[in-house]
């Protein structure tokens, strides 16, 4: 009996020894996870008990070369619904469906998702965000934003492009730059019970959105109001189809203004019809015949080849034959025996089509190539076309031919303008942009933003002459519709035709230059369809161009572009 007792009291104590090593483990491990690792846990409860909502980032600002808002934020509001937190769910359809003009229908859809949350609409003006925040109806929530905004409407509306609702660039430079003006986006945080409502007491946290970078552009909210303007009584005036107007500065690409009129509201982009052509930017997206401005660019390969002298002598009868080709002067009647300088003033296609042939096809195309003509010009816009033009295998006699007067390829206005820029700045292809420089949050400089040049494009000599040139075709010769009273202004003039010929549509255009010595503005007037009666470039796109260099001059001149 005494043996049993001790077995038993033995089995005592090595259960009361384990049973004390397991409490203070335990109370060693209550330790650790309490104190040691206690704000370890509460982090991890408080992040299960958390909903969390996003704030759309703010985006930076894009403003013109004076730091003149083009695109800024106003405030708006996300509304959006808790299934698990509503308690009146008929008072929460009905208000939502009346104040945000939503079927009721679709908003019982939303409200009955059993979701952690339910967006409803985003970008609410601030007025209808407080009419529904005043009702207090639970599980509806109401979270400050911003939106978009554009105080100038259509101005710059195919350059400058607009932003989506949820905050991302659609076109235009909203689309280039989209990641500088990107902001960061923000959260709110709600503490909520096992059932996913909302425990009273506890405030909303919020992490506020922070706001993208600025933009500042090399555009000017002046110039650009005279080229829209122009451009819209040219298309108005010759019942047109749409009228390009771009104005840059030739020496480092720069671009004041840039229009292809109709433009559309940037507030209200989805408002018109055709929403893709309606938002397509002709002057970078659409390949044209050019015409008669390409004369330019035959001319400065004629003297860079030296196949030409300003003296040398050409006849003109009106036509003149290639192969079994006749192809016609724009004067039937022909020019008869002309110069070279009265060819380029008469703009007399034989002319040019002799100069095309004795350069040849080879020399031409290789010329071509070296003028940058068949790479985009790399500007920062969004959807830039490639020139279209004949494989040198295909060049023949006739096709040469009508190149040199600029028929049968197509380029960009833009193109057109960067090729025809490097011919008058002394051989300087330059690359066309439109941003200048990034500021940052606080608003001092970030980033100055650079874009290529490549020298050697041509001679200065070449460079000198063609400027004299083209300066002889606005004061004697078909651009003298350009001219204006006290300024020196080189230029050319065209007239094209959209494929087939025989449906009589035809472009007119005129792009000059100003000063002639050293030239810092740059203007090409495209007027695509005019329907008016009157076609040729130098009738009624000319005396366009003329009225904005006389407006665009002695601005520019005040604010030191000429400089």
């Amino acid at each position: 009996m005494i043996l049993n007792n001790t077995r038993y009291r033995r089995k005592i104590c090595v259960f009361c020894s384990i049973l004390t090593a397991v409490i203070i483990a335990l109370c060693f491990r209550l330790f650790y996870l309490m104190i040691v690792k206690g704000g370890y846990y509460s982090k991890k409860a408080s992040a299960l008990q958390e909903r969390e909502r996003d704030i759309a980032g703010i985006r930076g600002d894009i403003v013109d070369r004076n730091e003149r808002i083009i695109a800024t934020n106003e405030t708006a509001y996300n509304i959006s619904v808790i299934h698990n937190q509503i308690t009146d769910k008929e008072a929460v359809i009905s208000v939502l469906s009346s104040e945000l003009s939503i079927d009721e229908k679709t908003i019982r859809s939303k409200v009955d998702k059993v979701t952690s949350i339910e967006k409803i609409k985003n970008n609410v003006s601030k007025k209808t965000g407080d009419k529904i925040l005043s009702y207090g109806l639970a599980g509806v929530k109401v979270d400050e934003s911003s939106v978009r905004y554009y105080p100038l409407d259509e101005l710059f509306s195919k350059v400058i492009g607009f932003a989506g609702a949820d905050g991302q660039g659609v076109v235009g430079l909203e689309t280039t730059y989209d990641e500088i003006l990107r902001g960061t986006p923000g959260r709110i945080y709600t503490v909520c019970d096992g059932r996913g409502v909302e425990v009273k007491g506890y405030k909303e946290r919020r992490e506020a959105p922070q706001k993208g970078d600025t933009l500042v552009t090399t555009l000017d909210i002046n110039i650009q109001r005279v080229c829209e303007k122009n451009a819209m009584m040219a298309y108005a005036q010759n019942l047109a189809d749409s009228v390009s107007i771009i104005a840059l500065n030739p020496k480092n690409g720069e671009i004041y203004a840039m229009t292809d009129y109709p433009e559309y509201n940037l507030n209200d982009p989805f408002s018109c019809e055709n929403h893709d052509e309606a938002w397509r930017n002709g002057c970078v997206s659409d390949t044209y015949e050019p015409g008669s401005v390409f004369k330019i660019i035959t001319a400065g390969i004629a003297l860079e080849e030296d196949v030409v002298s300003l003296d040398d002598s050409f006849y003109c009868p009106g036509y003149i034959t290639v192969e079994d080709r006749r192809i016609h002067c724009h004067k039937r009647t022909g020019h008869g025996r002309e110069t070279f300088v009265q060819g380029i003033q008469n703009s007399c296609n034989p002319v040019f089509i002799d100069l095309g042939l004795r350069i040849g096809s080879e020399r031409y195309y290789a010329d071509f190539m070296r003028f940058g003509l068949l790479d985009k010009t790399g500007i920062d816009l969004p959807g830039e076309a490639a020139t279209i033009m004949h494989q040198p295998d295909k060049i023949g006699q006739v096709e040469l031919a009508t190149i040199s007067f600029g028929q049968s390829f197509q380029l960009t206005p833009i193109e057109l303008m960067t090729t025809v820029s490097s011919l008058i700045n002394g051989g300087n292809r330059i690359t066309p942009h439109i941003g200048k420089e990034i500021y940052g949050t606080e608003g001092t400089v970030k980033e100055v933003l650079s874009f290529e040049q490549t020298s050697g494009i041509c001679s200065e000599e070449t460079s000198d002459t063609l400027r004299k040139l083209l300066e002889g075709v606005v004061a004697e010769g078909s651009g003298k519709n350009a001219k204006v009273e006290g300024y020196a202004i080189g230029g050319k003039t065209a007239t094209s035709q959209t494929l087939p010929r025989s449906d009589n549509v035809y472009i007119a255009s005129f792009l000059g230059f100003y000063p002639v010595d050293d030239p810092a503005l740059m203007v090409l007037v495209k007027i695509n369809n005019p329907k008016g009666g009157a076609y040729y470039g130098g009738t009624i796109a000319a005396p366009v161009a003329a009225e904005i260099f006389r407006e665009i001059i002695p601005y520019a001149q005040e604010i030191g572009v000429f400089n």
